[in-house]
């Protein structure tokens, strides 16, 4: 699964650059969308094979206390979607505040808070001591698994009542007779869709993953730290073309050059020019911050942009 979410996040990238107007939507809102289709996913599997999609790929299940067959718990079943979908998406929206929060204060820019803003802050601050403190609790838990004294070796298993168990022949018989005479979903025709749509997307993902080792391993290459490097050169965006009319018709050579030092933002003279990589035009710092950090993309071209890729302009009159 750590493989899987960058693998679309970085197919919806390209679409999003292709074309921002009608794609930008689903690189602002991918963890959202990324969410939506862990739950299913994870719904299908545990439905039925109590596992989660990673766990069925090694051939595990999920067992709780007075569990018979491959039917988890209610209580169980329920405690595990929630686990497996929402933990990673809450940790995911956490660490990205996080860096916003870090690169706020590299950009020494502040913006009026409230107090409820402050308290935000602060509980985004003591994030990576509970992080730290969540993965020594992990450890202990593993060590102790290890040793045979506890019976998971995750907090999420422990947490959900279940343990994992590998899968018999007698599972895997079940499950084919299951899949052979499994009824028509019911319901209204969204519903179905959204049933076959998942099975579908089930049965894909397992098949591509049986046969993608090797891409896989690509993926773990094409997204470590000793190659971001290559990963930046190679996927950076193409700039954009000039203006075509460079100049306002029938205006003088003065009302040109103030019109040459205007923001495209606020349409008043610039203020510590700033430049922004993505696509080249130059806007107030004061303004391009506020508006890339709201919508991440350019105001003009609308390519997706980070609060990283603002220049300042020195100029040597300043």
């Amino acid at each position: 699964m750590e493989a899987v979410k960058p693998a679309l996040r970085h197919a919806v990238k390209i679409l999003a650059e292709s074309n921002p107007s009608r794609y930008g939507f689903l690189w602002r809102c991918f963890d959202e969308l990324y969410l939506m289709l862990d739950v299913l996913l994870q719904k299908h599997f545990l439905s039925h094979c109590s596992a989660s999609f990673s766990e069925n790929f090694y051939g595990l299940k999920r067992v709780g206390g007075g569990q018979q067959g491959l039917a988890l718990k209610s209580r169980s079943y329920w405690w595990s979607l929630l686990l497996l979908c929402l933990v990673p998406y809450l940790r995911a929206k956490l660490e990205a505040v996080l860096a916003k929060q870090r690169d706020e204060e590299d950009f020494s820019i502040r913006l009026g808070q409230s107090r409820l803003q402050r308290m935000y802050r602060a509980a985004v601050a003591a994030f990576p001591y509970v992080s730290s403190a969540g993965q020594a609790l992990v450890f202990c838990q593993q060590l102790l698994f290890v040793f045979g004294v506890a019976k998971t070796h995750s907090p999420l298993l422990w947490l959900a009542q279940v343990r994992l168990a590998r899968l018999s022949a007698q599972d895997i018989r079940h499950m084919q007779l299951r899949e052979g005479s499994e009824p028509e979903p019911t319901g209204g025709r969204t519903w179905q869709f959204l049933s076959k749509a998942t099975r579908g997307i089930a049965v894909s993902l397992s098949t591509s993953l049986s046969l993608g080792v090797f891409f896989l391993q690509f993926l773990e290459w094409w997204y470590s730290s000793e190659n971001q490097d290559t990963v930046k050169t190679l996927t950076s965006l193409p700039a954009p073309p000039p203006p075509l009319h460079l100049r306002p018709p029938n205006q003088s050579s003065a009302e040109c050059q103030r019109y040459y030092q205007t923001c495209p933002l606020c349409h008043k003279p610039r203020s510590n020019a700033t430049v922004l990589s993505t696509s080249g035009f130059v806007f107030c710092y004061r303004c391009v911050y506020t508006y890339v950090k709201a919508q991440r993309r350019c105001p003009v071209t609308g390519f997706p942009s980070e609060l990283q890729q603002l220049i300042k302009i020195y100029s040597p009159e300043s």
